[in-house]
């Protein structure tokens, strides 16, 4: 059996699956401000689940992390930082521990359900922050495993701002007083999709994706935006960049958890050999 902790800002998930990735079960809790108060809730959820034996466990971090180290250097939203994670969900699971950037998860997830049609594949979360991961070949690229997109600095009201300080979600909520599902106003949508925008052409520049696929509280809402979007991408587009076609995700809910067992199955797969 293997085991997917999806760990949030707001809530964590844990989900167990079979080898053919059926999902078995699953439960959540609030995400705790304290993360020994998180050790203890991850702990009696593992209880809950009945203590199944595991054979891997994939954690699902966001921000930054160290891999080799099994370190989160940063946690994004959460204020923990430097915390041996892996180290640590080894003692609560009694197994070996694979930790990955949630962002890049959801993308690996999203990227398999369209199949093999696209070689590359960009997936751009747009919630509180904004991430997203570069998929090739259906792996999670290693050479790009660490990228930030919401960190890049743009222009923006005469200034330079990090682009997820004007076109996330937490940006639109402090600037009209509505969260994503509220806004109705097209007006809004259009500064929303235009903000978007020209940081997603960087994007297309520098990794020529073959599609992109939008996720996140605010991507969930695409349609109401997309064809805005997809006119002001075409403004930039000339003979040395093509636009890509730019999907809404399919599962945004689960994405990170499924992403986490299809982790798991490759690491599975590789180390039998």
């Amino acid at each position: 059996m293997y085991g997917a902790i999806d760990i949030g800002g707001t809530k964590t998930l844990i989900a167990t699956f079979d080898t053919n990735g059926k999902m078995i079960n699953s439960t959540k809790f609030m995400t705790p401000s304290s993360y020994q108060e998180f050790k203890k809730k991850l702990e009696d959820s593992y209880k809950y689940l009945g203590s199944p034996d595991m054979k891997l466990v994939c954690a699902a971090c966001p921000g930054k992390l160290d891999r080799n180290r099994g370190i989160a250097i940063a946690f994004g939203n959460l204020s923990w930082v430097n915390i041996p994670i892996r180290d640590d969900l080894e003692i609560v699971f009694n197994c070996p521990i694979i930790i990955e950037n949630d962002a890049k998860l959801a993308g690996l997830y999203e990227a398999h359900e369209l199949g093999s049609k696209y070689r590359k594949v960009l997936y751009l979360t747009v919630s509180t922050g904004i991430g997203g991961g570069l998929i090739t070949n259906g792996k999670i690229n290693k050479d790009f495993e660490d990228m930030e997109p919401g960190q890049m600095l743009l222009e923006h009201d005469e200034k330079l701002q990090r682009w997820e300080h004007f076109a996330s979600g937490k940006a639109l909520s402090l600037r009209y007083h509505q969260q994503a599902s509220e806004i109705t106003d097209p007006k809004i949508w259009y500064e929303i999709a235009r903000n978007i925008a020209v940081g997603l052409i960087d994007l297309i520049a520098l990794y020529t994706p073959g599609v992109i696929i939008i996720g996140g509280g605010v991507g969930a809402h695409l349609e109401k935006f997309k064809d805005q979007l997809m006119e002001d991408l075409k403004i930039y587009q000339n003979s040395l960049i093509e636009i890509p076609p730019v999907f809404k995700a399919k599962n945004a809910e689960e994405a990170v958890i499924f992403g986490c067992y299809l982790n798991i199955k490759d690491s599975d797969d590789r180390s039998n050999y």
